[in-house]
């Protein structure tokens, strides 16, 4: 079974994916392919360039993603044109790893802030996001070093808050204490690991 698990930045997706791994789940992180596919493809990286210009690389040649980052996410156009080029590759390699791992393990988890710009929903069982009121998640980020402008930011670049719960499977709310977040996701778990849930 292919679990993806999205959702706003500060929301708790990557706890949830961790909660899974200690439920034995086998967890393929999608945005780490995302960055991968570009340092291991040359004719990517080319593609890049063309597309975005040269100052995204510095002397040496290598990725520059901060400035790649500022020039994709600077209008929609623009970060279609950033996922259009990087979707295939990320595509090859994430089914490969989907099929590797499925081998092995009940569960496999697809942890990917950026699931649904890249329509790998299609691809998996169930979506699973995860979600808190946004002055909740801009103190979190915060918490974690994150500036309130730079978490503000990072959280325009991402999908609308409805668009994630209008494809959502299935939806938790992390709102309440952590003990009560990891209570709530255990007991999704131990039913998908007893397919015990209709999705």
């Amino acid at each position: 079974m292919f679990i993806g698990i999205t959702g706003l930045i500060g929301s708790g997706k990557s706890t949830a994916a961790a909660l899974f791994a200690e439920h034995g789940a086998a967890i393929i992180d999608a945005d780490r392919i995302g960055q991968t596919v570009v340092d291991e493809t040359p004719q990517l990286l080319e593609k890049l360039i063309a597309e975005f210009g040269p100052e995204i690389v510095d002397d040496s040649g290598k990725l520059l993603r901060k400035e790649l980052a500022a020039l994709a996410f600077s209008s929609d156009e623009a970060k279609e044109k950033l996922n259009r080029l990087i979707h295939p590759y990320l595509l090859r390699e994430l089914r490969l790893q989907m099929r590797e791992l499925s081998r092995q393990y009940k569960i496999v988890v697809i942890d990917a802030a950026l699931l649904l710009d890249w329509s790998l929903d299609g691809i998996v069982d169930l979506v699973l996001v995860i979600d808190a009121p946004e002055e909740l998640r801009l103190r979190r980020l915060e918490a974690r070093g994150i500036s309130a402008e730079d978490a503000r930011a990072r959280q325009d670049r991402q999908l609308d808050h409805r668009v994630f719960t209008s494809r959502a499977d299935y939806l938790i709310v992390n709102d309440k204490s952590p003990e009560e977040f990891h209570a709530e996701l255990t007991e999704l778990i131990e039913k998908l690991l007893s397919d015990r849930i209709d999705f």
